[in-house]
């Protein structure tokens, strides 16, 4: 018996999701979102930080202090390839990065719970889709380290209503990139 909504709920094939190939993607227009990668040290969070970044098209990744680069098994493993199509860079102080990207003009903010740390909804209704912003994530155990963080424009929380007050830095990080591209998009 054929139900009228099989053909609603079937699963897409590969071959049918529209993908882009990676020079595609290079060239596809990006959000004006750039993530700062301060000091991770789990190669399958950096991986995934990829991936999301490759889903929303951010603009670019700059991986900072001891966070693990490219190329390397462990990342691969949860980027699946999207450490080929997001641009990304290295950079030995992640405070250094900050300060370059605010003399361009770039709007800095930490992911991390801070005295006056703004909503992330609340941020995300403030931005402009010409402007571009730059969120720096934070190392698994200690966050964003605290000179960055005085370095930066401000903080965006994700707001938690349970006991544990704390996310996985790639689910922060999917979250946010989600959130912000929103209102990004052009």
């Amino acid at each position: 018996m054929t139900n009228e909504n099989d053909n609603i709920r079937r699963k897409l094939r590969t071959d049918e999701m529209q993908r882009l190939s990676t020079d595609e993607f290079k060239q596809a227009t990006k959000i004006t979102l750039q993530l700062v990668i301060d000091n991770l040290r789990s190669m399958h969070n950096v991986g995934s930080v990829f991936r999301s970044a490759d889903a929303f098209r951010v603009s670019h990744i700059h991986l900072c202090g001891h966070t693990p680069v490219p190329p390397h098994k462990g990342i691969h493993k949860t980027a699946l390839g999207a450490t080929e199509s997001v641009d990304w860079s290295y950079h030995k102080r992640t405070v250094d990065v900050v300060n370059a990207l605010k003399s361009k003009g770039v709007k800095v903010y930490c992911l991390e719970q801070t005295q006056n740390s703004i909503a992330l909804e609340d941020f995300c209704k403030e931005l402009h889709v010409d402007e571009t912003v730059a969120l720096v994530l934070g190392n698994e155990v200690s966050g964003v380290d605290q000179d960055v963080i005085d370095a930066s424009h401000g903080a965006v929380e994700i707001p938690q209503y349970g006991t544990k007050h704390s996310l996985n830095v790639a689910v922060s990080a999917g979250i946010a990139i989600w959130s912000v591209a929103q209102k990004l998009q052009k």
